[in-house]
């Protein structure tokens, strides 16, 4: 037995006489003695009944402790009391390695319910199961604790019941031995599911306790940096794309749900922790920010598994990625943690289109996400307008590529935008953002931004965007109004001085699923946004028939 453990067991009982005197101890040992002989016998299912009902004296425990907050008192002396007697039973040196092996299997799980208890219970949760990973096979406890983890128990998965597992998997981890990375890699899943179903469920006051759950899983990305670190050739840069896979995944549940900014800040120190382990991986933020070191890392993971469950592990990787540049753009500390230079990286995205292009691209995973608070997209506006400050001493090296394959991701960042325009809650960053899109459009060659406008245009259902779109459509005319006047002629090849852009009226005041155009009567002023849009689409309409009709 540890020294911590005997500590904690001695700290928690009152003498050996009162523990061995209290009712429910007694009944356990007896349990537990009858358990053991039924082992010996080496009858599996007479073993098998033996420890289900320890498990299932366990389970009344724990749940009459938790499940009853006016006796809390006398229910956590009765956990501390329940769970010390085990320790003491499972740690005697007489105890035959075949009854733990036996009991390995499912005592962490039944033991973990009474993390909830209090931190006492947590405590002795964490010593138990750091006892089991110490006596029995690694193999066998990483795959219990991963079991554990993948309770479809919605009210088990507590921060709680989670956090004594997860402690135990960061020890398990550096126990593994042999084909490291291959057991590691079918551990992540239910560590990264299991932190999804626990941070999506806390409410408010639960917002704290994020904190400790992240902290122990940072643990685990220690451990699975220190297997690495055992590791050579190709598992070794598999493990550590693992590890960064990891990292970027916990970065972006991080922050889901925080609704203020003290919330945000109080992250910092874990963001801080989480950064360092990117020049570990071989993560840049200029390679996050473009996404090519996100796509290198999954390609490398899952492999054949793209298409499977495996993948879906990593839903949030890119979310991650875009949220570590933003974390490490907005606070100094963050972005020294992951050893980069932020202007460095600006730099190097103001001198390529693509590059810009592609951040704006990464990007939306925030701009566009109902789960990140407003502080954090506020930080990715700013940077957004930071990268797309360009000057004529910057060469974009790269202006000449084809830019239609960008076109897609560039319409879904432009639509993120859009939704921070119209639901951002003050009008600094709606008024910012307003700038970011414009920037963005006017980054894109006239066809393709004719285009993306038609798009945005298309089935709109709010009319101030209507609006806004209207004067972009119009702003790009006066533009072309002057040029005639300076050159005395027409440019042929800008969609906005042709007969396309009549399209655009068709849509506002002829809409698609056919009947006259419809005014809201939620409110005057929304009513009064509506008619402006009318206006500025026949002004649009008619400045362009005007000049057409007078022969251009």
């Amino acid at each position: 037995m540890s020294e911590g453990t005997s500590h904690l067991i001695d700290s928690h009982s009152e003498g050996d006489q009162d523990a061995s005197l209290h009712p429910l101890a007694l009944r356990l040992r007896e349990i537990l003695n009858l358990c053991s002989k039924s082992v010996k016998t080496g009858d599996l299912n007479e073993s098998a009944e033996a420890v289900s009902k320890v498990v299932d004296f366990l389970n009344s425990v724990s749940s009459a402790a938790v499940s009853d907050p006016d006796s809390q008192d006398s229910k956590e002396k009765d956990a501390v009391m329940v769970l010390t007697e085990l320790m003491r039973f499972i740690s005697s040196p007489s105890l035959d390695q075949e009854v733990i092996d036996a009991l390995s299997f499912e005592l962490p799980k039944a033991v973990a319910k009474f993390g909830g208890v209090s931190h006492k219970c947590q405590e002795l949760v964490e010593s138990l199961v750091s006892h089991l990973i110490s006596t029995c096979n690694p193999r066998d406890m990483l795959s219990v604790l991963c079991d554990a983890l993948g309770s479809p128990d919605k009210m088990v998965l507590t921060p709680a019941y989670v956090v004594p597992i997860l402690t135990g998997l960061s020890k398990v981890f550096l126990c593994i031995q042999r084909r490291v990375f291959e057991q590691l890699k079918a551990a992540v899943p239910g560590i990264l599911n299991a932190l999804k179903v626990v941070s999506s469920e806390l409410d408010d006051e639960e917002k704290n306790s994020i904190t400790d759950l992240i902290s122990r899983v940072i643990g685990i990305a220690t451990s699975m940096q220190s297997a690495s670190q055992k590791l050579e050739g190709r598992r070794k840069e598999e493990l550590n794309a693992l590890l960064g896979l990891f990292v970027l995944q916990i970065m972006a549940l991080l922050s889901r749900g925080m609704t203020n900014e003290l919330q945000v800040q109080s992250c910092v120190p874990l963001v801080v922790q989480l950064s360092r382990f990117l020049p570990v991986c071989g993560l840049s933020y200029i390679g996050l920010i473009t996404g090519c070191d996100i796509d290198a890392f999954t390609n490398s993971v899952c492999g054949e598994d793209s298409d499977d469950d495996y993948a879906s592990c990593f839903s949030y990787v890119k979310h991650g990625g875009a949220l570590t540049v933003i974390w490490g753009y907005t606070y100094d500390e963050v972005s020294k943690a992951a050893e980069e230079d932020l202007a460095g990286v600006k730099d190097k995205l103001c001198s390529s289109k693509t590059k810009t292009w592609e951040a704006v691209g990464m990007l939306k995973y925030i701009l566009s996400s109902v789960d990140q608070p407003w502080l954090l997209k506020k930080h990715a506006i700013d940077f957004l307008l930071c990268i797309m400050d360009r000057n004529t001493s910057q060469n974009c090296i790269d202006d000449h590529t084809d830019c239609l394959i960008y076109m897609p991701s560039l319409f879904s960042s432009i639509k993120a935008i859009e939704m921070v325009i119209i639901y951002a809650p003050d009008a600094e960053l709606r008024k910012n953002a307003f700038s970011a899109l414009k920037r963005v459009l006017a980054d894109i060659p006239s066809y393709q931004r004719f285009d993306i406008l038609k798009g945005l245009l298309t089935n709109n259902n709010f009319p101030s965007m209507i609006a806004i779109l209207l004067d972009l459509v119009r702003e790009e005319m006066r533009k072309d109004i002057e040029i005639i006047k300076v050159e005395n002629t027409a440019d042929k090849s800008t969609p906005f001085w042709s007969a396309d852009v009549l399209e655009f009226v068709e849509l506002v005041l002829k809409p698609p699923k056919g009947g006259p155009p419809s005014l809201p009567e939620d409110s005057d002023a929304e009513r009064q946004t509506t008619l402006g849009c009318y206006q500025r689409t026949l002004y649009v309409g008619l400045t362009w028939s005007g000049f057409y009709l007078c022969g251009r």
